[in-house]
């Protein structure tokens, strides 16, 4: 039917073609006989590349915040049902003490002006005039790396989940954002001794991830197993509550890290960052079967909470990577990322060590074989000849000078963080107290810790929660339930 009006519809496209000739045919001459237009012209196509550079920036920090949306799915789909809403409430308030400490302290120490260890100007933002970035201004540069901050503390505290006070959460954070990760981050980010020494971490294997899992793993080791966890010596199984809310959590954290990775480019405007994003989608895919098959030698099965850590490890694997090798490597880091988190999950649980949400191996170990990635399959073409490394790639011939810079940088990283971040969960658990009591976490921490429940209808009697057809259904249903159930 639509046929018929095909040429009608052709002609007005031609016409509307024509005048856009002409349209910009007019313009042309005007610029040519006005050269004072002509300059004009010349500043704003600059001012665009501004504007382009600080949209990109903004809109990938903007992708990094919603991150936290997905560590919050998926930490509540792996905590009890009894603890959701404490983790609701853990999130919301990191992510202000993470923004509130970067400004006062955090961004100085990371990117203020200083020596080769920390920054130590910039205090409150007072930059003095100083501008940031590849042309999107400081702005924009402080809510990038403030969100990146963020995304770290988050990582901190999966691993601690369903018997940490709250308390203890906040002290931590403060002294964490506002000194230690700042601290690494300058190493390298800010133009301290490891970029001068040509570490790479293109947007934070190590400064991000690895930091966040190491504070997590002596958090863990400081504050001890969840009650019931380890029983005559063996590890038991304490299920999360909602697989599909931790995989929609997952999808989100995958999503973020199109802004976490590409616009880590830090501009748009001549740089590449498309080939970043297809790098880190690579890699995530890799992951995923990487995961699948660890998980299928491992424990017989295709656990699907194994499926989704997959793709974890391995995004987290090539965000040290993805702006220096080729896809084929990008897949190869991926899927080897995905393969290794199975295994650790198990050695953990043979040292006691109670990780709720695979918060060590997904960030921290994958986040190590990230950084040594770099080592091994970088081409020159994308470090020594941008002036970034010292050397190409182990596979690439460049020998094994990479490797080892990549090698003690994690070492440096893992000395400071760990020794500090074990020192300030001492100190929090010896002032302010860093577990609730055995009551407390029995009951769970929603209505210990917070007064409420983040699932109410499934703990209290709620007047018109249910239809007074199966009011009484329900609860015969409830009373024949194993109350381990309701944990």
């Amino acid at each position: 039917m639509g046929g018929n009006h095909l040429p009608v519809l052709y002609q007005g496209v031609s016409s509307m073609r024509l005048r856009s000739l002409w349209t910009v045919a007019a313009a042309g001459v005007l610029l040519l006989g006005v050269p004072g237009l002509a300059a004009a012209q010349d500043g704003s196509l600059v001012e665009t590349d501004i504007a382009l550079n600080t949209l990109w920036v903004v809109l990938g920090g903007v992708l990094v915040l919603f991150m936290q949306a997905g560590f919050l799915l998926l930490e509540t789909g792996l905590s009890r049902m009894k603890n959701a809403g404490a983790v609701a409430g853990k999130v919301i308030m990191n992510l202000a003490i993470a923004f509130l400490m970067f400004w006062a302290t955090g961004f100085a120490l990371g990117f203020g002006e200083g020596n080769n260890f920390l920054g130590s100007a910039g205090w409150f933002l007072d930059l003095g005039g100083i501008d940031y970035g590849a042309g999107g201004g400081t702005e924009a540069f402080f809510f990038f790396q403030a969100v990146f901050a963020a995304v770290s503390l988050a990582i901190v505290y999966g691993t601690m989940l369903d018997r940490t006070k709250f308390a203890a959460y906040i002290v931590f954070g403060i002294v964490y954002i506002g000194v230690i990760y700042p601290i690494v981050a300058h190493w390298t980010w800010g133009g301290g001794w490891l970029a001068q020494d040509g570490f790479l971490d293109f947007a934070g294997s190590s400064i991000v991830h690895l930091q966040g899992a190491l504070a997590a793993l002596t958090g863990t080791l400081v504050l001890g197993p969840r009650l019931l966890k380890f029983r005559n010596g063996k590890a038991q199984p304490i299920p999360g509550h909602s697989i599909p809310l931790f995989m929609l959590g997952v999808i989100i954290l995958w999503v973020g890290w199109m802004g976490f990775n590409g616009a880590s480019t830090l501009a748009a405007v001549g740089q590449n960052f498309a080939d970043v994003i297809v790098n880190t989608n690579l890699a995530a895919a890799g992951g995923v079967i990487g995961a699948s098959i660890g998980s299928l030698i491992m424990f017989r099965t295709l656990d699907v909470s194994q499926m989704g850590n997959g793709a974890i490890a391995a995004l987290v694997g090539i965000t040290a990577g993805c702006a220096f090798v080729d896809p084929w490597a990008a897949v190869v880091i991926g899927f080897i990322a995905g393969l290794i988190a199975p295994p650790i999950v198990v050695l953990l649980d043979k040292m006691k060590i109670d990780d709720p949400i695979g918060a060590i191996p997904v960030h921290g170990i994958a986040g190590i074989w990230g950084t040594l990635a770099i080592g091994l399959f970088a081409p020159a073409a994308r470090t020594v000849d941008a002036d970034l490394g010292v050397s190409a790639g182990l596979f690439y011939g460049g020998g094994g000078e990479q490797l080892w810079v990549q090698f003690y940088g994690i070492a440096a990283t893992i000395a400071f963080t760990g020794v500090l971040t074990l020192i300030l969960w001492l100190v929090i658990k010896w002032t302010v107290g860093l577990r609730v009591s055995e009551d407390q976490e029995m009951a769970g921490l929603d209505i210990s810790e917070h007064g409420m429940y983040g699932y109410p209808e499934q703990f209290i009697e709620v007047p018109g929660a249910f239809p007074e057809s199966t009011r009484h259904s329900a609860g015969m249903a409830s009373l024949a339930r194993p109350s381990t159930m309701s944990d």
